[in-house]
């Protein structure tokens, strides 16, 4: 049976199916901001692009290899940037260990060394070792396949098993909400009122956005974030929303979307024309 394909395309609002549903409170100009960010994110070079958890394990795998490596991609994410996740993974991929045999078997201070330098990594490794053998006595060898299973899982947490159930099983539960949503979710008012935690702009986001759109906010907001809406400095210059974002930093002139470019070359470019 084949595989579905790492990626759908994302949603575009006129595809929304229940706009019609949608509560009583929605945040001012919502729709225009989410096809505008659409818009910023179609060139897709951000890093959550080719080094997100949907992008990590091998689709040559077994499918129960397969959800095993998505779901550890996950838990070696945590506060650890793209590219030392997927750093980790392809060790594990070179050393022949990222199954669940040779992860059962692999010492945990061989697999902390492997891991190194991703945060936290001898507590993931820990982690990672009591997974395996729970996976092994209890789920048949493959990862669970719903909610209440995945939280169960040592150090997983309900954005990485959100994103567990539609990256690994295709089936969208909730939203996936990291660092990156939950801040920008706060700078556009996607909330009611500002939430502390990314489980409480979860659960704010879940409460008001139409559900054809909750598989598509974490991806494309991680990768605004990464790219233009920083945590540090955010490019509001560089931000087509600008003109209609609450947290803006106004600039005389808002840029339109085809003269956005985002990443390396961009912020190279920029630091040539200061010299």
């Amino acid at each position: 049976m084949k595989r579905a394909s790492k990626r759908t395309g994302t949603k575009s609002c006129g595809d929304i199916e229940d706009l019609a549903k949608l509560p009583s409170w929605q945040p001012p100009k919502w729709y225009a901001t989410l096809e505008n960010i659409q818009r910023m994110r179609v060139r897709r070079n951000a890093p959550v692009d080719t080094m997100g958890c949907d992008q990590l394990a091998d689709e040559r795998a077994d499918p129960k290899t397969f959800r095993l490596q998505t779901l550890l991609s996950l838990m070696i994410s945590s506060q650890t940037k793209d590219g030392a996740t997927a750093g980790a993974i392809e060790r594990l991929k070179e050393h022949n260990v990222a199954h669940l045999a040779a992860l059962r078997k692999l010492p945990e201070q061989k697999l902390a060394q492997l891991l190194y330098p991703v945060s936290f990594y001898k507590t993931k490794a820990k982690n990672i070792k009591k997974v395996c053998e729970i996976l092994a006595s209890d789920f048949d060898g493959d990862i669970p396949h719903n909610l209440k299973d995945l939280l169960s899982l040592p150090g997983v947490g309900p954005k990485m098993a959100h994103l567990a159930m539609q990256c690994a099983w295709h089936e969208v539960t909730g939203i996936g909400v990291d660092t990156h949503v939950h801040r920008i979710a706060n700078r556009i008012r996607w909330v009611q009122k500002p939430t502390k935690t990314p489980e409480e702009t979860r659960i704010a986001l879940e409460s008001w956005l139409p559900r054809d759109l909750w598989g598509d906010v974490n991806h494309l907001l991680v990768g605004f974030g990464q790219q233009i809406c920083l945590p540090v400095n955010p490019r509001c210059f560089a931000c087509i929303n600008s003109p209609i974002c609450p947290s803006a930093r106004k600039s005389p002139q808002a840029p339109d979307a085809d003269s956005v470019e985002s990443g390396p070359r961009k912020v190279a470019r920029r630091s040539a024309a200061k010299k």
